[in-house]
């Protein structure tokens, strides 16, 4: 049931502190074997306001936001988000195929392929999350998720519409995004259209074709090939440093330093590379190198260096 959604409201008083409530009503050594906290019908009913949708059945809004993390040590694994996510990914996989099919009519499926990712990707995803505060609500007892959602977050500004790899959005908030679209397609009785309206004010605006952005190593590679330039991209230093390096025809002219990942440290390495090939040699030098990308972006094994010549 569908309902037209209320400014976004805040946890009752906040999510942080409803747990917090919970926790000090039920401490985990005096907690009966199994319990589990139960989420605030209030909060519920945020999630709900939030999302423009009511649900019939409550205890999915509850599923759908349950970290694995949430119920150690009582019951591991049970009633988490997990399958609640994997139906969320099948459908917005699927309407988002529709969407851009629909849209771009005369698009090939290359750029249609690069358009649905782009806006059911783990980014798209984790930005929808953190925009409408649905992350206030996510259900966990693991300490490390808090700071890993607080730096992505601190780095969104810097992204209008997508890093295009250069932030590394924590997976949990494009999971409950999925589960709570898997929740709601159940909820519906496997209404697409219904999925689709809610899905299509939450992600709002998508991602265009103008407004796509280019992948950074993708780009650099095609500048390479086009222009005859000998590419090294050096990851053996990254286990000891963190730091990974690129080359062109000999020359370090990009570096990046990421402890989470190494694909995050290489796509900064190489966005840092273009940049200063468009300061050295000219925007237009760079961007006119255009066509399809030859050597795919999976040889770039990250346990060694890719050379191009």
């Amino acid at each position: 049931m569908e309902f037209t959604p209320s400014p976004s409201p805040s946890p009752s008083p906040a999510a942080d502190d409803d747990a917090m409530r919970r926790e000090q009503l039920y401490p985990r050594e005096d907690a009966p074997e199994g319990f589990v906290p139960p989420m605030s019908p209030a909060d519920v009913a945020a999630v709900e306001a939030l999302l423009g949708y009511e649900f019939a059945d409550k205890s999915l809004v509850e599923q759908a936001l349950t970290h694995g993390s949430f119920y150690y040590p009582y019951r591991p694994g049970e009633s988490t988000y997990e399958r609640l996510e994997y139906l969320g990914d099948g459908v917005l996989t699927c309407l988002m195929s529709r969407e851009v099919f629909v849209t771009y009519r005369d698009l090939p499926p290359g750029p249609l392929t690069r358009l649905r990712a782009a806006n059911v990707d783990k980014e798209k995803l984790a930005r929808v999350a953190v925009d409408h505060g649905i992350h206030r609500f996510l259900r966990h007892k693991a300490p490390q998720l808090d700071g890993q959602i607080d730096d992505f977050i601190k780095e969104l500004c810097e992204y209008q519409y997508h890093s295009n790899g250069l932030l590394d959005a924590p997976k949990v908030l494009s999971d409950i995004v999925e589960s709570l679209i898997g929740a709601i397609y159940l909820d519906s009785n496997f209404n697409q259209e219904v999925v689709w309206r809610v899905f299509r004010n939450l992600a709002d605006p998508l991602i265009s074709l103008e407004t796509l952005g280019r992948h950074p190593l993708s780009e650099l590679l095609e500048f390479c090939q086009k222009n005859r330039r000998g590419l090294k991209i050096v990851k053996d230093g990254w286990d000891k440093n963190l730091k990974v390096d690129v080359l062109v025809d000999g020359e370090l002219v990009g570096s990046a330093v990421y402890g989470q990942k190494k694909e995050i440290a290489q796509n900064r390495a190489a966005k840092a590379a273009l940049d200063k090939l468009k300061e050295t040699l000219g925007q237009c030098s760079v961007e006119s190198a255009t066509g399809e990308v030859h050597v795919p972006l999976d040889r770039l094994d990250l346990a060694g260096a890719l050379e191009i010549q």
